[in-house]
Order: structure tokens, then sequence, then C-alpha cells
């Protein structure tokens, strides 16, 4: 859809939800080539994916707003284990890992409290190893065209 609204609207950014996290990045394809080359900026929103890359694979753990599959549960569970292995939190690499795309502008993690607010921040600042990065890639757990954190 943006490419279409691109061409109809002159636009400065877009808001994504839910569209260019950890567990997706379908929009590397169309959709952000189009905007880089118009010079569109986006804004990620729905980072953690209505809270899955937030929680990690619980019962009950949520994915673009309905209860997540076991598919979906597998597939985050393995790319906590890959953060684990790095001693990174889970939050903190979803928080990260779409900052590193040249045209995102800015991430909306959400919180429902002021901690969350302050540990948003701090996994915001926590430092990732690259080789986190070219695990996940690696392991085809993320696009290998991503750009990731340095």
């Amino acid at each position: 859809m943006m490419p279409r609204f691109l061409d109809m609207v002159p636009l400065d950014f877009f808001l994504v939800a839910l569209r260019y996290t950890l567990m997706e990045q379908d929009v590397l394809k169309e959709e952000f080539p189009y905007c880089q080359r118009v010079g569109v900026g986006v804004v990620v929103g729905g980072v953690f994916n209505s809270g899955i890359t937030a929680t990690g694979p619980i019962p009950g753990a949520k994915y673009n707003y309905r209860d997540a599959t076991p598919e979906e549960i597998d597939r985050v569970a393995k790319i906590k284990a890959v953060c684990s292995a790095h001693g990174v939190a889970l939050a903190a690499a979803a928080l990260q890992f779409p900052l590193a795309h040249p045209i995102v502008a800015s991430i909306i993690p959400g919180a429902f409290s002021p901690d969350q607010v302050r540990q948003n921040v701090d996994h915001c600042r926590l430092p990732i190893p690259a080789s986190l990065w070219s695990d996940l890639k690696s392991q085809e757990l993320i696009a290998q065209d991503a750009p990731t954190p340095q």
C-alpha cells in the first residue's frame, strides 16, 4: 500500500505498524526500497508485534493482536535463544533492530507504565554484539538483506 499512497500524495513519512520487526521484514522487498527512492522516512510502530518480542514465548503471548500460533511461538523462541546466547534481552534486540534501517526515523515501542518506558530506554542503550545479528541471519531468523545495528 505504501507505494500506492506515495504515487497519490506527497508524504514526509509513514507510520508502519508491525511490519518491520524481528518477526517480519517483508517490507524490505518493495515498500522500503520505494520509500527510500522517493525520500520518504518511516516510523515503525508495534516493534514488539503486540508483545511477543517483549515477553518471549510465554503462554498467551500475543502476535499482531491475536494469540500467537505454535509456529510463531517457535520462531520467537529461536530468536530469544540467539539473544540469550549473546547475553542480550529479546526486547533490546526487538527495539534496536528496526532502527538500523536508514529510512527508519523512529520507533514507537509502547508501554503500560513508567517502568516499562525506563526499561525501553535502557534496552535501546544496551550494546548488542554484531555476532548476534549475524547469528540471526545465519539461522534465517531475520532477512539476509536486513540492515543491522553496528
